[in-house]
């Protein structure tokens, strides 16, 4: 497939996560559960027959690693869709590249360049508004914010593990390895939370079936085929796509609707998030 419609499909795809997490009705963390099982058992039968099992021992480890941070990020950013609205939740989870940055910075002692810090201050400038500054400094806000906050730094966490694997494996076999370790990781949260695993109504199911067919396993093998042709820095702006999809998905299906801070708010992280990705430019220009 052409990697750019590739990569239109899987940003459409993921960007309904939000909404069947919403309508499904069920414990935020079985939904994440069943988004990745699902996905993961209609990989198997094609890997098993296709051969895509072999992989490398260091391979497996980062893709084991990086399933069990995946599905922590699921995890909370579903429990943070049921606390706060699908538009300001997907737009906050969308930090990770921000998070990104930091890392770089604190831990592998890489330079970000002005304009990423410069994004990084307008995407927090944007939080405060969307939060309301009075909120921050009494500490008084809904609590999906900062669990959202926390699915971007486990994001960020993940794209940070995993970088760079897909030019040394086959799509398919890392995400069958990656979404295995995901689904053994939030199917052991949910017994140890005791959360129901079998008794929903036909809808919830359809919304388990949608979350693992349409965004887990359509979505994100568009997505990481694009990955293997594309530059990441690109890739990573046009998912920011997604908050807007998903924002207009929801008014149109859940009759969400925002408050100006939040639509000021969103639309300055949006920018802010934007201007970091133009790092790279930066350090091109100054080289010539």
């Amino acid at each position: 497939m052409n990697p750019k419609a590739s990569l239109i499909i899987g940003i459409l795809c993921i960007s309904f996560s939000p909404i069947f997490v919403k309508l499904a009705g069920a414990e935020p963390l079985a939904s994440g559960f069943y988004r990745i099982f699902i996905a993961w058992l209609c990989l198997l039968p094609y890997c098993i027959i296709k051969g895509y099992l072999k992989i490398g021992r260091k391979e497996l480890m980062i893709a084991l690693i990086g399933g069990v941070v995946f599905g922590a990020d699921i995890a909370v950013w579903n429990l943070s869709l049921v606390k706060i609205s699908a538009t300001v939740s997907t737009l906050i989870a969308n930090l990770a590249p921000v998070w990104v940055g930091l890392i770089s910075y604190l831990i592998f002692k890489k330079k970000s360049g002005k304009l990423f810090w410069i994004g990084t201050w307008v995407a927090i400038f944007g939080m405060v508004i969307l939060v309301g500054y009075q909120n921050i400094l009494s500490l008084q806000f809904n609590i999906g914010i900062p669990l959202a906050l926390l699915a971007s730094f486990f994001y960020a966490i993940y794209i940070v593990i995993t970088r760079g694997i897909l030019q040394k494996i086959s799509t398919i076999t890392f995400m069958f390895y990656n979404m295995l370790a995901g689904s053994i990781f939030l199917f052991v949260i949910n017994l140890f939370q005791h959360n129901e695993l079998v008794n929903f109504s036909s809808s919830t199911w359809l919304c388990f079936l949608g979350m693992g067919l349409l965004c887990q396993l359509a979505g994100w093998l568009t997505i990481n085929h694009t990955l293997r042709f594309l530059e990441s820095t690109k890739v990573s702006i046009a998912l920011l796509s997604q908050t807007v999809i998903a924002g207009f998905l929801a008014i149109l299906l859940l009759n969400e609707s925002l408050e100006l801070k939040e639509i000021i708010g969103s639309v300055i992280v949006l920018g802010g998030i934007a201007i970091t990705f133009l790092k790279k430019a930066e350090r091109k220009a100054t080289a010539s």
